[in-house]
């Protein structure tokens, strides 16, 4: 494989770009050390959390070796990273998806592995990103000054993902004893860039968000685009190398395929509208799913919201999920911050078999008060939402990956300026809000939902008639797509 480094689909990184690139590698080398040639053995586990619910096993690399061969039929790696929730989330739909078509599904996290030099690289990035996410909620200028233009227009840049590129040479070690014909399907760049350097044969690098950056290019694999927009943003590299007309991508290297959503998300649309539309009529509380981030972010947002809240909640015109993830300092925060939350609060933490029943019997049940759900597990954390979501009438969200699942939703202020493209999709497609870009917006906008019943009703039939036309079924597209290119190729 070429110097990706150099040239990114027939277009030349600049000299000093390309030096930079040089630099930054050295400098993580130097820094996490160089495990290249590293014999990491590598084995298959059942995920605890998703392997009951969606047949997924983890790739273990650096353990030892087990009893479980690699499927080398049916076998499908999604290659992750924790960067944020968003990533993972995808990663389910993906593993979700696979399940739903007959396929095994292996969950492989290149940030789980801590003796590699792959794990070390991407952690030390990963918690600047989070610190990064959480500062620019706290500082104005912090955030107009540094962290929406590079979110925006840093990670744009073709020298953006030539430095990535050179990166990622650090992190193929981890692949060495994973068959090289398993497709993999990269939910970041960062695993995909990881494959090919690797030797992987078929890989789909599944593009998040719906705002086209250089951050998300891995020349080599064929990109997946969840929105018409970015597709035609990614197909001619659109201001990637400032007002530059560039040599556009292949067309074999880009594939629309809608919205990642999970199978059981999916295959229950017509039935969980059909329910918010009941309980609406019926005058049952209006259900807020509230979610919180997986950098932590927002919680001021998220305690004024629940203030607001709180008179409803006590007069049964509204019900409230809060899901901190795996962030319990969240929850110490709004309940401090909000007088008499706790009162009318009931706790779901770090029980699982709890959690699956409340939202198991939400989807019938009468529910009322405020339900707070947390879990140090990670997978339990992310997927909390995913099991809530079924049962609830409006997430309440920022704009980032949730964006594009099937549930009236309404969006917070983003954290970056890259998200702001997700909820301007979202209210084009008709199942989600503007984005409220203050705490005033965002309370006018829950008393719509509560007092008036058009705002959900319209969004409820959106989402219906997006599943009849398949925007909803990225993540079938994606799999069926990884699973080909062996197929295509005669193997």
């Amino acid at each position: 494989m070429g110097d990706r480094s150099k040239i990114i689909f027939g277009n030349a990184v600049s000299a000093g770009d390309r030096k930079k690139a040089v630099r930054s590698k050295a400098k993580f080398a130097r820094k996490y050390g160089d495990d290249t040639g590293a014999d990491y053995p590598v084995k298959l586990v059942e995920n605890r959390v998703l392997f009951p619910l969606l047949g997924v096993r983890d790739v273990r690399v650096g353990e030892g070796t087990g009893d479980v061969p690699f499927d080398g039929e049916k076998g499908l790696i999604v290659g992750n990273i924790r960067m944020g929730f968003g990533h993972y989330r995808i990663s389910v739909a993906m593993a979700s998806a696979a399940r739903a078509l007959g396929y095994e599904p292996y969950w492989m996290d290149l940030n789980s592995f801590p003796e590699t030099t792959c794990t070390k690289v991407i952690g030390a990035q990963n918690d600047l990103y989070s610190m990064g996410s959480r500062l620019s909620q706290k500082s104005r200028l912090f955030n107009k000054f540094f962290w929406e233009p590079m979110n925006y227009e840093g990670f744009r840049k073709l020298s953006y993902n030539a430095a990535d590129q050179k990166n990622a040479e650090l992190m193929a070690e981890v692949f060495r004893n994973v068959p090289k014909d398993i497709p993999v399907i990269g939910t970041h760049v960062w695993p995909a860039q990881a494959a090919l350097h690797a030797g992987m044969k078929y890989v789909v690098n599944a593009i998040p968000d719906n705002w086209p950056m250089a951050l998300h290019l891995a020349e080599g694999s064929v990109h997946t685009i969840q929105t018409r927009q970015s597709y035609m943003g990614y197909r001619i590299l659109n201001g990637m190398q400032g007002k530059k007309v560039l040599r556009p991508m292949p067309p074999e290297s880009l594939v629309y395929t809608g919205h990642y959503v999970d199978h059981e998300l999916t295959a229950n649309i017509e039935a969980d509208c059909g329910a918010r539309l009941r309980r609406k009529k019926a005058g049952e509380p209006l259900r807020f799913l509230l979610t919180i981030g997986g950098a932590g972010a927002q919680k001021e947002i998220f305690a004024a919201i629940l203030r607001h809240l709180l008179p409803a909640v006590k007069s049964g015109k509204a019900a409230v999920y809060v899901n901190v993830g795996d962030y319990k300092n969240v929850w110490d925060y709004l309940a401090g911050a909000v007088p008499g939350l706790a009162e009318v609060t009931t706790t779901h933490f770090g029980d699982w078999e709890d959690t699956r029943a409340f939202a198991g019997g939400a989807l019938t049940e009468y529910v009322n008060g405020v339900h707070v759900f947390w879990h140090e597990n990670i997978f339990e954390a992310v997927y909390s939402t995913n099991l809530l979501m079924r049962s609830c009438d409006v997430l309440v969200t920022k704009p980032s990956e949730l964006a594009f699942y099937p549930v009236p939703k309404l969006f917070i202020k983003r954290i970056g300026g890259h998200e702001k493209w997700g909820a301007i999709h979202s209210a084009e497609m008709g199942d989600g809000t503007l984005e409220c870009a203050d705490i005033p917006h965002t309370l006018q906008m829950l008393d719509i939902f509560m007092q008036e019943e058009e705002l959900l009703a319209g969004m409820c039939g959106a989402i219906i008639e997006n599943k009849a036309r398949g925007l909803y079924d990225g993540a079938y597209n994606a799999v069926k797509l990884a699973m080909g290119l062996k197929t295509d190729k005669g193997e």
